[in-house]
């Protein structure tokens, strides 16, 4: 496939269905197009004119996904390989000028928060990790990992493609070594502390970087104090506490994820035998115990993962909310997080309010949190927004 845009393509929009694009939204949906000329095959780029002739922007088309267009630009311009690059470019340079010396894992495309939608690209020291979510950019993969290569010169470029999107897209998950050789787990420096990720098989692209700054928030916080690490995984929050100090509990299900922790901690030069690591459901977990903690990190995998799951997954964050503060000692901290996109600010603090009032304690806001600014939020689509958290006190 050596040419990018189709320039016989065309989408047409129905009458006054311009104002998503007037405010510079990059998706159009199905009930927005009134038609579609000359789209050979699903993820091609177009043009989108209004119903009278006006141009409008330049987008991947699927006509099989209820987002039927997604944008590229709002400007006539081409849409080559150097508009790629330089979008690229663009984003790994100010992360790259962002970033602190003592960190090399961070997120360089946040899809259309970095005006590429469909894609995600995370840095694990040399090695790139990317995730496609869309038709149009899994047409130009190819020479997107040209692009990468010339953009970042990794060693290697891994995908992973593992999402329910996939489906609405037509198009399938993917787990394969695009360039390069790779060498996993990949060891990274997170603010000076060290991780061995594993790319292929852990959670997300193998480790949470969009927490970093919670994590250096708690150490610093944690401080000299009894710290609970709930759905640890593999140990970030317990170890920022434990180099600053803090004895750690942590509580994660899945018994690899453990030792992957603990391995972290000996990579350290922290003794794991001085802290805890317990292989246990965590609500059972909550449930059973009789010690109350200083700090209490709720970090869950995100529990409405579709909309229909919302009244569900709300119940789940209550339950986990209400069982913490219960748990917290007079006068300590619980940094509670979501990374459901369907849990907005406002219902997360209705949900904490609740929990709260069931537990009969007590409770403050003192901090909120959200991504950090490689996961930045465009302000034309506020979907590139997921984590919320709150940093609590009970008193």
């Amino acid at each position: 496939m050596d040419r990018l845009e189709n320039s016989a393509a065309k989408v047409i929009l129905k009458e006054d269905r311009t104002r998503s694009i007037v405010n510079r939204h990059p998706w159009i949906f199905s009930g927005a197009i009134q038609s579609i000329h000359g789209v050979e095959e699903s993820g091609e780029i177009a043009s989108v004119y209004s119903h009278d002739g006006v141009f409008q922007g330049k987008g991947f088309v699927n006509s099989k996904s209820q987002i039927v267009v997604r944008l590229l630009t709002f400007q006539d311009e081409p849409v080559n390989a150097d508009f790629f690059i330089n979008r690229l470019r663009r984003a790994f340079d100010f992360r790259r000028r962002m970033i602190r010396s003592n960190t090399n894992a961070w997120r360089i495309v946040h899809g259309d928060a970095d005006f590429l939608t469909g894609l995600v690209v995370d840095k694990y020291a040399d090695t790139l990790v990317v995730q496609i979510f869309s038709a149009g950019m899994e047409r130009i993969k190819n020479q997107l990992v040209e692009w990468l290569r010339s953009v970042v010169n990794p060693s290697c470029i891994l995908e992973r493609r593992e999402a329910r999107i996939l489906d609405e897209e037509g198009i399938k998950s993917n787990k394969e070594v695009l360039w390069g050789k790779l060498e996993n787990p990949v060891l990274i420096q997170e603010n000076g502390i060290r991780y061995e990720v594993d790319v292929w098989d852990g959670q997300k692209t193998g480790f949470f970087l969009d927490q970093r700054e919670n994590r250096e928030r708690i150490g610093k916080l944690a401080a000299g104090k009894r710290l609970l690490n709930c759905f640890s995984y593999t140990g970030g929050f317990s170890l920022a506490a434990a180099k600053n100090g803090a004895s750690t509990v942590s509580v994660e299900i899945r018994e690899a994820a453990q030792q992957a922790a603990q391995k972290n901690f000996t990579l350290n030069n922290i003794d794991p035998g001085n802290h805890k690591f317990i292989n246990a459901n965590v609500f059972e977990y909550l449930r059973d115990i009789d010690e109350k903690f200083d700090l209490i990190v709720l970090d869950p995998p995100a529990f409405v993962k579709k909309k229909s799951y919302l009244n569900r997954g709300s119940r789940g964050y209550k339950d986990v909310n209400r069982l913490a503060i219960q748990k917290s000692k007079k006068d300590g901290l619980i940094l509670s997080c979501s990374c459901s996109h369907y849990i907005t600010w406002d219902l997360f603090q209705k949900i904490i309010f609740a929990a709260a009032k069931d537990a009969d304690r007590d409770v403050q806001i003192i901090g909120k949190f959200s991504q950090p600014f490689d996961h930045a939020v465009s302000i034309y689509h506020p979907e590139s927004e997921y984590l919320k958290s709150f940093l609590l006190r009970v008193l």
